[in-house]
């Protein structure tokens, strides 16, 4: 990484950072772009510059999260189905403690402030479905699906859904204040067998390449 590229993943992560930690103190809807710059030691442009909306200021890595399972199911090892890639992909990150997931007790504050507001709401469910638009392009393109045919979405959908479900399980008890080892024990296990039971149906969708 060149020293400009350098320069701006730091200014990135500082806009970011100064965020997160004033929505942290005073919620999302109560501060504003102009803030979190006088915050930052920066203009308001340099911040539009990184982030064009408030939101996405809060969701800095949302790019990354809507292309990862789509990513997963593209970068699969032969003879696995994708099912099976996204829990593999799943228990791993809860495993090594993937930041996305949001297990950890600071995880709790960042939950908590998209709970109390709409706009977080909104955009949280918004990007379940780009990421599930994401993989059913991925499947349809891999089972060479005509644009009319509903079954890579509908297949997206039945995966993408657990998925969404795994991470919210996470969200309630970080939000509950439950310990981190006891809510991963919970949701690994979920996950291996609610998985399983896709695994078992879609074993052979798209088919084998």
């Amino acid at each position: 990484m060149g020293l400009r590229e350098e320069k701006k993943r730091q200014t990135r992560t500082l806009l970011a950072d100064t965020a997160m930690g004033l929505f942290a103190e005073h919620g999302f809807e109560q501060v504003t772009v102009v803030e979190v710059a006088r915050a930052a030691g920066v203009s308001p442009n340099t911040v539009f510059n990184y982030f064009p909306t408030k939101e996405d200021l809060f969701f800095d890595r949302q790019a990354e999260v809507e292309a990862h399972l789509a990513r997963v199911v593209r970068a699969r090892p032969a003879g696995t189905s994708a099912a099976d890639a996204v829990r593999a992909d799943l228990l791993a990150g809860l495993d090594a403690g993937e930041p996305t997931y949001g297990l950890s007790p600071q995880a709790g504050v960042f939950w908590r402030v998209i709970a109390e507001s709409p706009a977080l709401r909104a955009r949280l469910l918004d990007l379940g479905e780009r990421a599930e638009r994401a993989l059913a392009a991925a499947l349809a393109e891999e089972a060479g699906a005509a644009p009319d045919d509903p079954l890579p979405r509908l297949v997206a959908g039945a995966i993408a859904g657990a998925h969404r479900a795994a991470l919210a399980e996470i969200r309630r008890g970080m939000v509950a204040g439950e310990p981190v080892d006891a809510v991963r024990d919970r949701v690994e296990a979920a996950v291996t067998a609610g998985f399983g039971l896709l695994g078992t149906g879609l074993a052979g969708w798209p088919p084998a390449r």
